[in-house]
């Protein structure tokens, strides 16, 4: 019998490796606004807080602002709109499913498993990416960054998911890629198994603590 009766999945870097065409968009935007490019282990860096904190660390590095100030700024309110119409264009088109992602969730859910996304990526975003890897059907929840006030590492979503479900937490798992990850499932009470080649803000995942590290997602089968 399987020991969880729901898993958690974080998305970019843990599902689906998005960081080439998130930086595709990134410098898409900011060369509409004549602004130079920044590096793909830049954005790799920024990915886990949401768009927003995105493009305002992208804008931080690349103008006079410091990040505080990118946030505030007008320039990055004109940003936002340039970035989703970039975004919608380039997705699918540089982002791939991680090995044996797609036969995991098909294997958990045949043992019955619920499977949810908690992620903190928009939910206009995280729809997209979904959509273009054909994963939309494969999950019973989706809790994006925007879907309640508060997102990652709060555990407002991982709790509304073990109601949603009637789960206990010691019966979930989360799994992800970050440091974001860990927190929220030990701020929920859940068990946290992270991938190590997703995006942890440039630090080595072993050090944010979770529980265990897995290789890949295969190893959620062989327990």
């Amino acid at each position: 019998m399987y020991p969880f009766d729901l898993v958690l999945f974080d998305l970019d870097g843990t599902l689906v490796e998005t960081a080439p065409e998130i930086m595709d968009a990134v410098n898409d935007t900011l060369h509409r606004f004549g602004l130079p490019a920044v590096t793909q282990p830049q954005v790799n860096d920024w990915i886990g807080h949401g768009t927003l904190a995105l493009l305002a660390k992208a804008l931080a590095q690349v103008s006079r602002h410091d990040e505080a100030q990118a946030r505030g700024s007008e320039l990055l309110r004109q940003m936002v709109p340039v970035y989703n119409s970039t975004y919608n264009r380039r997705c699918g088109t540089r982002s791939h499913l991680y090995p044996q992602v797609r036969e995991t969730l098909k294997a958990l859910r045949a043992q019955g498993v619920k499977l949810a996304v908690l992620t903190n990526k928009e939910t206009c975003y995280t729809q997209l990416v979904l959509d273009a890897h054909q994963l939309t059907t494969l999950f019973d929840a989706v809790i994006s960054g925007d879907t309640f006030a508060v997102k990652k590492p709060d555990p407002t979503g991982a709790h509304h998911c073990l109601t949603q479900f009637g789960v206990a937490p010691a019966r979930a798992l989360l799994v992800g890629d970050s440091s974001i990850d860990v927190a929220t499932a030990r701020a929920a009470g859940l068990t946290v198994w992270v991938l190590p080649y997703g995006y942890n803000m440039g630090q080595p995942i072993e050090a944010s603590g979770p529980d265990r590290v897995i290789q890949d997602f295969s190893m959620l089968l062989n327990l």
